[in-house]
């Protein structure tokens, strides 16, 4: 499974149109919790966003975050985000993907969520909520939310 959706992201990146709009790189941080515990989350995404026009946009990430608390791993995720572009500068999206098993007694989990990104001038910062659905009756479902400061190309 995970050597299909790795193949798929990077299928997807390859058959982007090259000097089509936005490269981007970002570091982000916040929070993840659930019923019974709330720790903190660190990590990296890259992505592009391809335009759809001048109101919308689709685009595709890759994204490494590690729960800042023994016992985890780091989580690497494939994701997707199809939004709109609000005024000059936004982007408010939804977002959603697979990230891979975070913890040794957890497996990967598919995520839905939103967020909005602004841009000042070649940076950007942005905010983001994500829920993620847990596979294994052993865990419960996890949320998360981070902030965001990255470069565009």
């Amino acid at each position: 499974m995970r050597l299909v959706l790795i193949s798929l992201a990077a299928s997807l990146v390859a058959a982007t149109p090259a000097l089509a709009n936005e490269t981007r790189v970002e570091a982000r941080g916040g929070a993840v919790w659930n019923d019974s515990n709330t720790e903190a989350l660190a990590g990296v995404a890259a992505g592009y966003d391809y335009d759809l026009g001048q109101a919308a946009f689709v685009g595709a990430e890759v994204s490494a975050d590690k729960v800042l608390a023994s016992g985890y791993k780091v989580s690497f995720g494939f994701n997707g985000r199809i939004g709109a572009k609000v005024m000059d500068n936004g982007k408010l999206y939804a977002v959603g993907g697979y990230n891979t098993e975070i913890a040794d007694n957890a497996e990967g989990a598919w995520s839905l969520g939103a967020g909005y990104q602004h841009s000042f001038g070649k940076f950007y910062g942005k905010v983001e909520y994500r829920h993620f659905f847990a596979d294994n009756a052993l865990l419960t479902d996890t949320d998360a939310a981070v902030v965001g400061l990255g470069v565009k190309f």
